[in-house]
């Protein structure tokens, strides 16, 4: 199969960027013929604000680009990743005019929030999911802290509803969690078009030991990944527990002055993927604080093939891959005495953290594996590219069975 992966990086890495690479190497290591098309968010400093929201509502010139990347390698699929803001919604028609099935990994809220993580005041929100324009987030400013550039955001996502690009021009949608499934389908996208498949880890670690008897965070250092609730909690532990911290952002200067304060924290940064599994593997449990519904944390994933427990608020994708009792333990949302009970029950039971280990790395082995991905993206590709006659409906399985048959 002739396969066109088309990413809009971000400024920032992230989770959507590794994922990319993954499934580029998953479909190469495959045989089949891989080609990308990428743009960099660097980019937008050389746009006016003009040219940028004409970008963002549709890029012309982005789309004859893959149109003419398509005929020329005579695509069978092109899988998109991300198009904001500067490939436009106009790729998906420029692809299937050139002949490709189109396929659309959903790794974010992006097309029914226009902060694309229903997030907002420290809290989840719903207020824009049914809204033909979403007028809430422009009045809070929820992309980028700016009513202007969330107005082009909305005005992006409320031209295409109308337009019908989703209906139209996406032949198969990936929520990487029923639960973003669901949320999909209430803001109005084809339910007989959206599969789930959830991310993988490959190569995978040998599980670890725990030996290390620490808690590890890893992720962005920001409001919506619960990091306020995850510091207010291990106040509340007395430095009973200790806690790695890795990852950067805006809240790094709240993390480094706890961390000065509280010999049980220590905050490491940013660090390499191979130093994220070593940790992963020696930790007694992972902690995902997020304050937001997510898509699907590949911390999670990570840590479960490295056979840890993952503490996780009872809250959207979260509440769905963590199973409580078995693979981790959940708190209540927002809750820094929940998490800090929960952390020290945890943490003071190695017997139950062993049982955990083994069902969170056979946890890994049954859902989040290369080869089970590989199967369930061959299908999801084979739907998207059939007849409509033979395509239509692509029933979905329930949650725990990601690959739908077409």
């Amino acid at each position: 199969m002739k396969v066109i992966l088309a990413h809009n990086y971000y400024q920032q890495p992230g989770g959507e960027d590794q994922v990319f690479a993954d499934e580029r190497r998953l479909l190469q290591g495959a045989g089949h013929e891989v080609h990308s098309f990428t743009l960099h968010n660097d980019a937008v400093r050389s746009y006016s604000r003009i040219q940028l929201a004409r970008a963002t509502l549709w890029n012309r010139d982005a789309a004859a680009e893959l149109g003419r990347l398509v005929g020329s390698v005579r695509a069978d699929v092109v899988h998109f990743h991300n198009t904001f803001p500067l490939m436009s919604p106009a790729a998906y028609g420029a692809a299937r005019a050139a002949g490709a099935a189109v396929v659309q990994t959903l790794h974010n809220y992006r097309l029914l929030c226009p902060g694309a993580n229903f997030f907002r005041d420290g809290r989840t929100c719903e207020a824009c999911l049914s809204k033909r324009f979403a007028w809430p987030g422009v009045v809070h400013a929820c992309y980028r802290g700016s009513r202007a550039a969330t107005a082009v955001a909305a005005a992006m996502l409320a031209v295409h509803r109308i337009r019908g690009t989703w209906r139209q021009d996406v032949d198969a949608y990936i929520a990487l969690t029923q639960f973003a499934r669901d949320k999909l389908i209430a803001g109005g996208l084809p339910p007989e078009r959206i599969f789930v498949k959830p991310n993988f880890v490959d190569p995978a670690p040998q599980p670890g030991d725990g030996s290390g008897g620490y808690a590890v965070f890893v992720g962005r250092l920001s409001a919506e990944k619960g990091v306020a609730n995850l510091l207010a909690a291990w106040r509340r532990l007395g430095g009973t527990v200790p806690l790695k911290i890795v990852g950067d952002g805006p809240l790094a200067d709240q993390v480094r002055a706890a961390a000065d304060s509280d010999r049980s924290l220590e905050w490491l940064g940013s660090q390499s993927l191979e130093k994220v599994q070593q940790l992963l593997g020696g930790a007694a449990f992972l902690v995902c604080a997020s304050a937001c519904y997510e898509g699907l944390p590949k911390t999670i994933v990570e840590a479960y093939a490295s056979g840890t427990p993952v503490l996780a608020p009872r809250l959207g994708a979260m509440a769905e891959v963590v199973d409580h009792g078995r693979t981790g333990l959940h708190f209540e949302p927002g809750d820094p005495a929940s998490l800090a009970a929960q952390a020290n029950s945890l943490a003071g039971d190695a017997s139950r953290r062993q049982s955990m280990r083994r069902e969170a790395r056979a946890e890994f082995e049954a859902r989040y594996t290369a080869s089970q991905n590989y199967n369930s993206l061959m299908n999801i590709y084979r739907c998207a590219a059939a007849p409509p006659a033979d395509a239509r409906p692509a029933v979905a399985k329930p949650a725990r069975e990601e690959a739908p048959c077409c």
